[in-house]
Order: structure tokens, then C-alpha cells, then sequence
């Protein structure tokens, strides 16, 4: 048999295609046996039994735990596999502990493409880019039979358009006879159109010359780089005013999308909730008066509903201890090296403390009464909610730097913002009108 109900996304990363698993905090039952059902097959096809923690702040995390505990002890033959001195470990968590990473923009390769254009299964639709041809309506990106992408899908975006002027260059140096400029995008595109057997030669890059130029078409029309520096200030700083005063002046310019508009409003929100000059109100006000929809004014106290500080058992804001407040300052100090790329997803912080044995079973407990002696090697993680491109690329550095440890990760979907809204839209957190969208600062007992 073949055990194969899961999508495998990357050789490390694999998604249920679901969306909209829970109602409010708890599972719809459907969804809750077929996650059961994607995350077993899982187990099997990778021959792994393994012990299970899960995030104690969250129902959903421990009901999942329970139905997959249940299926093992249930099929236990089938989970008879060659015992390894320290067993595997699955963690389950859930996505309302980090709202902040599916809301940000993306500069990877493959996380841009997945929040500017949609992967779906692979696939990509550029059937709306302005004058594209009819081979390239639709493009698959696939790592395993594409080397450029397999290359290429985790590099910052700067360094893929200069990788893809190199091959060109390269296939000029092969052909003097075909010495042409390129300086920019549209040099690129000229080119590929001009040359047909460098088309033949290398397909794969002429689909990437359309998906990064039209990235970069997105990227200038839309204002994403300003966007993007203000969205991981408020994810990253602690300055209130600095953020606020940002976020204001971005509202004010007409390139800024009503859909970054409000994702931006979000951040703040979910950032500065319990802030003393907290100043919700007046940015939803400012949102109205820009002619943002009221579906998108709504999401902002939605998503606060789905992931404010209420529900998160972790501390998504500030360092906890003196190592974590001490790294924030030199990093301070030293500058960041790409501003754009600062924000580390919380799973990055998870993982790093389960890879050294030091991930607190207060918070993240073991299923039964059996507990790992060691440091796990072999690790599944799955997000109920869904993952992100962001955390895929989290996962694949840390089994590069981490020999002897093995990460898999996966999630009901893989998210961008968009479908991520609609994630907490499908949850029945539906958010409040504008008018009464003031957040009133309820006490901080856990529910």
C-alpha cells in the first residue's frame, strides 16, 4: 500500500488543501477527521511512529493530537516499524500563535510568488500579466523537475534576477554574434523573445524571466518595497510613535493598495493591541476615509479576534530572556542586513528551542505519560491553519545548519495574507464594523 493522502509541496514541506479547518476555536468535525486521516498517511508513508507534543494554549492542537494518538494505538501493526534509538517526534500547533507571519509581504523567491501571483498546487496563473503570451498563461513551478527554481526558490529576490542575467550572458558569450544589453527586465524579456533557441535551450528560465519581471512590475506599481519596510518595522521594533507615524503616512499614498492598507492596519493592531496610545480607531477612521472596503475594515478587529494577544500562549512581541534581549540589541547595533528580510517567524524560536531540548512541557506537553531523554532528530511539525512559504524556508535552514536533524513541515494549507483572511473569515471571526471597532482591553485571563 501507499500511503499518499497529503500534498508534498517541497522535499520538506507537505499541505492538506484545506481551508477553514476549525469553527471559532474548535475543529469542524470533517475537517477534523480528514486532517486525522492526511496526517497518519503521513506517518506511514515516512515510517514513523512517533511520540507527540502539542501547543497546550490551543484546543484544536490538543484534540488533533488525541485523534492521531487514537489511530496509532488503533492500527498499531501498521505502525510497527524498525525502532531508532531516540523515536520521532510530531508537534502540533496552531496558527492563531502567529498571525503576524502570513500577513507580511515576501522577498524569497518562492514566498514572493506565492503572495504576489498564488501558487495552486504548483501552479501559477499569469493569464492576468499585461501582453503575455499563450504558452505562458499558466506556468508550473516545480522544484524537482525545474533546476533554475530548485536553485533559486529560497534566494532574495535581487539575487534571482541577477542569476538569470548570468545564464543569458553566459548563452551571449556562447554565441558573440548575439551581443545584446541587459540592463533591466524588460532587456531580459526583448531578449528571450528575440532568440528563440535560447528559449529552447533553456525553457525553464524564459517562464522565470516572465513570473520575476512581472513581480517586478508589482513591486513598483504597487509601493511594496516602502510597504514592506514599515510592515517589518511593526512586526520586528518596539517603537509605538515611529510605527504609527509610518503607518499613517502610507495610508496617505494613492499607490498603496486598500489590501495593504488594511494589512498594515492589521499589523498595528495585532503589535500595539494593549499599547496605552493604542490608536486603532483613528487608522480604521483614516481606512474609511481612504474608501477601503468595509470587508477589509471588518478583517482588521477579525484578525485580532482570531490571534490578539488573548489567545496566544507564546509571547509573539517581546524576547523573554536575557540571551533573546541581549541578540535584539546587538542586532540593533550592527544594523540589519537586509530590512526587508528582519521578521523570523515564532516557529523559528519553537524549533530552535526543540532541536536543544529546551522547549518548555509547560507549554507544549507530551501525549501520555512517555517523554523524549534526548535531543529529537527526527521531526514533524504541522500547523493547524496552515503554513507559510516564510516557515518553509525557517525549516530548510535550520536542517542545513543542524547535521543529524530532520525537519518536516506541514500545515492544513500553505497560506499567503490572502487566503489567509479567509482562513479567519471561514473561522466565524467575522470582526466588527468600524464604528464599535474600538478594542476594549479585556483582563488577561486565558479562556
Amino acid at each position: 500500500e501507499f500511503y499518499g493522502d497529503y500534498i508534498a509541496v517541497n522535499p520538506h514541506v507537505f499541505s492538506l488543501n484545506l481551508l477553514g479547518c476549525c469553527q471559532g476555536r474548535s475543529w469542524d468535525p470533517a475537517q477534523l477527521s480528514r486532517t486525522t486521516q492526511g496526517l497518519t498517511a503521513l506517518l506511514l508513508s515516512l515510517k514513523k511512529c512517533p511520540m507527540i507534543r502539542y501547543q497546550l494554549s490551543s484546543e484544536s492542537a490538543k484534540r488533533l493530537a488525541e485523534c492521531v494518538k487514537q489511530v496509532i494505538t488503533k492500527e498499531y501493526e501498521l505502525f510497527d516499524f524498525r525502532r531508532t534509538e531516540v523515536p520521532p517526534l510530531l508537534l502540533i500547533l496552531d496558527r492563531s500563535d502567529d498571525a503576524i507571519t502570513p500577513l507580511l509581504n515576501q522577498w524569497t523567491y518562492q514566498a514572493m510568488v506565492h503572495e504576489l501571483l498564488g501558487i495552486n498546487n504548483n501552479r501559477i496563473d499569469l493569464s492576468r500579466v499585461p501582453g503575455i503570451s499563450k504558452d505562458l498563461r499558466e506556468v508550473v513551478l516545480s522544484a524537482e523537475n525545474d533546476e533554475f527554481y530548485a536553485n533559486n526558490m529560497y534566494l532574495n529576490f535581487a539575487e534571482i534576477g541577477s542569476n538569470i542575467k548570468n545564464l543569458m550572458e553566459d548563452f551571449q558569450r556562447r554565441k558573440p554574434k548575439e551581443q545584446q544589453k541587459l540592463e533591466s527586465i524588460a532587456d531580459m524579456k526583448a531578449f528571450v523573445e528575440n532568440y528563440p533557441q535560447f528559449k529552447k535551450m533553456s525553457g525553464t528560465v524564459s517562464k522565470h524571466v516572465t513570473v520575476v519581471g512581472e513581480l517586478s512590475r508589482l513591486v513598483g506599481e504597487q509601493n511594496l518595497l516602502e510597504v514592506s519596510e514599515v510592515e517589518q518595522e511593526l512586526a520586528c521594533q518596539n517603537d509605538h510613535s515611529s510605527a504609527l507615524q509610518n503607518v499613517r503616512r502610507l495610508l496617505q499614498n494613492p499607490k498603496v493598495t486598500e489590501f495593504d492598507a488594511a494589512r498594515l492596519v492589521m499589523l498595528y493592531a495585532l503589535h500595539y493591541e494593549r499599547h496605552s496610545s493604542n490608536s486603532l480607531p483613528g487608522l480604521i477612521t483614516d481606512l474609511k476615509n481612504r474608501g477601503v472596503s468595509e470587508k477589509y475594515r471588518k478583517l482588521v478587529s477579525a484578525v485580532v479576534e482570531y490571534g490578539g494577544k488573548r489567545v496566544r500562549g507564546s509571547d509573539l512581541f517581546s524576547p523573554k530572556d536575557a540571551v533573546a534581549i541581549t541578540k535584539q540589541f546587538l542586532k540593533g547595533l550592527k544594523g540589519v542586513e537586509n530590512v526587508y528580510t528582519q521578521h523570523q517567524p515564532l516557529l523559528h524560536e519553537t524549533l530552535d528551542q526543540l532541536i536543544k531540548g529546551k522547549l518548555k512541557d509547560s507549554q507544549y506537553p507530551y501525549l501520555g505519560p512517555n517523554t523524549l531523554r534526548d535531543r529529537p532528530q527526527d521531526i514533524i511539525v504541522f500547523i493547524i491553519g496552515g503554513a507559510t512559504y516564510e516557515e518553509a524556508l525557517t525549516v530548510y535552514n535550520l536542517n542545513r545548519t543542524n547535521p543529524g536533524v530532520r525537519i518536516v513541515l506541514g500545515g492544513t494549507t500553505i497560506h499567503n495574507t490572502k487566503s489567509f483572511l479567509e482562513e479567519v473569515t471561514a473561522s466565524g471571526f467575522r470582526g466588527r464594523t468600524t464604528e464599535s471597532s474600538q478594542v476594549t482591553p479585556r483582563s488577561s485571563s486565558r479562556r
